[in-house]
């Protein structure tokens, strides 16, 4: 069973997870719909970064997922050399 903490966490990462959801639906599903003078724009980001902010979000996930299994693999490739 999971503790107390890892229950809070959880629930934290869920809740700013569904909280992005939300925000990046309206930021581009919604906002181009309502007229560009409307008071509403001013809470949002320009449309430019709608693509620029997932990309470089994309790059960075795969520049930590290729620097663990880098790792992971380095690793293991010392402990073969070291029992043989």
């Amino acid at each position: 069973m999971a503790t107390a903490t890892d229950q809070l966490v959880g629930y934290g990462l869920v809740a700013f997870s569904l909280i992005l959801f939300a925000y990046y639906t309206v930021w581009i599903i919604i906002l181009p719909f309502i007229e560009i003078d409307h008071l509403i724009h001013k809470y949002f980001l320009p449309r430019e970064y709608s693509v620029i902010i997932p990309v470089v979000a994309g790059l960075v996930l795969l520049l930590f997922i290729g620097t663990f299994i880098a790792t992971i693999t380095w690793k293991n490739r010392k402990t073969v050399k070291k029992s043989a």
